[in-house]
């Protein structure tokens, strides 16, 4: 695109820059903000073609992408949905999954775009540096996950009613026959007890859907209901921090100008200040997590780590107890192979020579070769003892 010369009067504002930059374009001309690290845009419909009004795609990582400027049945639902929107009742038209993230703009774009070719103006507002906290974001989702939990909870047992409705009719109708009757083949009560008949089918049939309905909402009601629990299991969490401290690292070394993750990010202004709100974003979620496992210690949670062990210890891992062969900075050495035994030494490994590793968020608990020594004499005592003991 080349840029043009246009009268200040005309030129639309960059609500975070100021006034735009004009580029010359098919269909029409396009405003575009001249700072490097902006996204906005306003386009306008091409000349000869009759204007519908005014669009207004807005962007933050606080609210996501939404859409404003739209009424129904003007044809905008029908153009947006292609380009990756979503129509809510308490939102309108929106970019599934986009809060909390950068702009999808390959979603953007061509929305925008295909508008404007149908003859509407759009207005294109991204704003990055305004988001929530994570600990806002966590909180939010937690207190979805409790609206999720009470509303399916009311539909499972809206569903267990009409089972119990539907059999309760099945019984009646039941109740009303007499045990063994046969259908009287020719008799004037034959078309009845046909009908009676296809009730009571029909009302097994309705009790036993409704009482698998009233079962899936129970599961997802228990499911949102341990949403928190299932997010801040102490083992869970410690693998999350393990990630996400991987992720800031690789995130410092592309603002150094190195390569991670297996290629290297050209340091654009753009990019620049991509990689500054992802370290903010990382770096404030890393610190929410870290919390959360201070408390889970407060309250008698263990963090193991290399310190806690000795070559010759015993690990519980997925609750089998394993020899330490070595202490590594983020593993534990023990006996490799799908051994089954209660406790997993190199005396009695089913498969000598295989190793294998287990990071230290899956440790449970620990004891010293004296103390497994003395738990499996103990044990041994007890089996040998007589019956009568």
């Amino acid at each position: 695109m080349t840029d043009t010369t246009t009268p200040t009067t005309d030129a639309p504002d960059c609500r975070q820059h100021g006034p735009m930059t004009a580029h010359t374009g098919n269909p029409a001309p396009t405003w575009s903000c001249p700072d490097p690290t902006c996204f906005n845009t306003v386009l306008r419909p091409a000349d000869g073609v009759t204007p519908k009004g005014t669009i207004e795609i807005t962007h933050t990582r606080a609210d996501g992408t939404l859409l404003e400027g739209s009424r129904k049945g003007d044809g905008v639902w029908e153009i947006v949905r292609q380009h990756g929107f979503r129509s809510s009742r308490n939102v309108g038209l929106y970019v599934q999954q986009s809060r909390d993230k950068a702009a999808k703009r390959w979603h953007i774009g061509p929305a925008a775009a295909t508008l404007r070719a149908a003859g509407w103006a759009v207005v294109v507002d991204i704003d990055e540096d305004t988001r929530r906290t994570f600990a806002e974001a966590e909180a939010d989702r937690e207190e979805r996950a409790e609206d999720r939990a009470e509303r399916f909870t009311e539909y499972a047992g809206n569903a267990a009613g009409r089972s119990d409705a539907a059999y309760a009719g099945v019984k009646r109708i039941g109740d009303g026959i007499p045990m063994g009757q046969p259908i009287l083949v020719g008799h004037h009560s034959e078309g009845r007890a046909r009908r009676d008949v296809a009730r009571m089918d029909a009302g097994m049939r309705k009790s036993i859907a409704e009482q698998e309905k009233a079962k899936h909402y129970a599961g997802r009601a228990a499911a949102a209901g341990s949403y928190e629990a299932f997010r801040k299991n102490p083992p869970r969490t410690l693998r999350r921090i393990k990630n996400l401290e991987a992720d800031l690292r690789r995130v410092e070394k592309w603002q150094r100008g190195e390569s991670a993750g297996g290629y290297t990010r050209s340091l654009t202004p753009a990019t620049v200040a991509e990689l500054g709100r992802r370290h903010e974003e990382l770096t404030d979620e890393l610190g929410f997590w870290r919390h959360v496992i201070a408390k889970a210690e407060e309250d008698g949670f263990k963090v193991w780590g290399p310190a806690d062990f000795t070559k010759g210890d015993f690990a519980r891992i997925r609750g089998r107890w394993y020899e330490v062969l070595r202490v590594n900075k983020a593993t534990l050495t023990v006996p490799g192979g799908p051994d089954i035994q209660p406790v997993i030494s190199l005396e009695t490994h089913a498969y000598p020579g295989m190793r294998g590793t287990s990071p230290y968020d899956e440790v449970t608990a620990r004891k010293s070769a004296d103390e497994m020594r003395a738990l499996i004499a103990a044990a041994e005592a007890k089996e040998g003892a007589p019956a009568s003991a």
